[in-house]
């Protein structure tokens, strides 16, 4: 019955989906460092990464149970099925969001005093799809402060490297959030929701996620003089570019299937082959 229990936790905050962030808070880490940072510093990020996207999740899902119920795409989530309980999330999100600013509280004074400021962007964006259809670009700055952190969390910082990074990532995650988001225009518009396909439609909502893949790849690129990086970080960097291509050529907002596949599925093995790519590139130059 626990296990059960947790995995539908697990399920409902979508734990899965750490593995967007993460590789690219990995990243910012290592280049911050030159290498790695002591044990306890690398424990206190990733105790940061895992505390600050759970929560926000969870929170999310509690934000959006009486939408999710009434969409059909949504209407199997655990809340509006009633396999959790709104208390149970409730003590998700308030447990998560402690273990992310004693985290920070953890790494440096900096982090500390910038955690009110993650906490604010994790509420906001669960609530921004009623009044702004940018509401994809704010889940992009909520996720993209994960390598923004990371780098401070070692360096006790700003530099400009992880705010490029911090920009990649929003491109990134705005730009699948939006190919994501497609599947429900009907959906939006007849409810009053804000999003970039209901303002503009398909063809316009997917030329802006290209776009938006298009910079990303070129921010990626500018960090290869920035930080000096060797051919195999160009590799990696080439290949995503190829799986990104792909995602976009096999949306079919009619299929749920091929949707999660191109939104979800591609893009965990986007982050993990960067961060792959990178690694090896650093490991290649020592």
């Amino acid at each position: 019955m626990v296990l059960k229990k947790l995995k539908s936790y697990g399920e409902l905050v979508m734990f899965s989906h750490t593995l967007f962030s993460l590789p690219f808070a990995l990243i910012a880490m290592i280049w911050a460092s030159n290498g790695l940072p002591n044990s306890i510093t690398i424990f206190w990020i990733l105790i940061a990464l895992v505390g600050a996207r759970n929560g926000a999740n969870a929170l999310n899902r509690i934000v959006d149970k009486d939408i999710d119920k009434k969409n059909p795409r949504t209407s199997n989530r655990h809340l509006p099925k009633g396999l959790v309980k709104d208390n149970e999330v409730w003590g998700i999100v308030i447990l998560c969001f402690f273990i992310f600013v004693l985290a920070s509280y953890n790494l440096n004074l900096l982090c500390f005093i910038l955690s009110p400021v993650a906490l604010f962007l994790f509420i906001i964006y669960s609530y921004t799809k009623r009044f702004t259809w940018i509401c994809h670009i704010i889940l992009g700055i909520t996720c993209g402060g994960a390598p923004v952190g990371a780098w401070i969390a070692v360096t006790g910082k700003f530099a400009l490297t992880p705010i490029i990074l911090g920009a990649v990532v929003t491109l990134w995650v705005a730009g699948f959030d939006i190919i994501y988001a497609t599947q429900d225009i009907d959906f939006d518009r007849r409810i009053g929701l804000y999003s970039i396909p209901a303002k503009f439609g398909l063809k316009g909502a997917l030329y802006i996620s290209s776009l938006f893949h298009f910079i990303m790849i070129l921010l990626l690129i500018s960090l290869y003089f920035i930080m000096h990086r060797g051919l195999i970080y160009l590799i990696g960097i080439f290949i995503s570019a190829i799986l990104l291509t792909l995602e976009h050529y096999i949306v079919s907002p009619s299929n749920e299937k091929k949707m999660k596949f191109a939104s979800y599925h591609i893009n965990q093995v986007v982050s993990v082959l960067i961060f792959i790519f990178t690694v090896l590139d650093i490991l290649y130059k020592n």
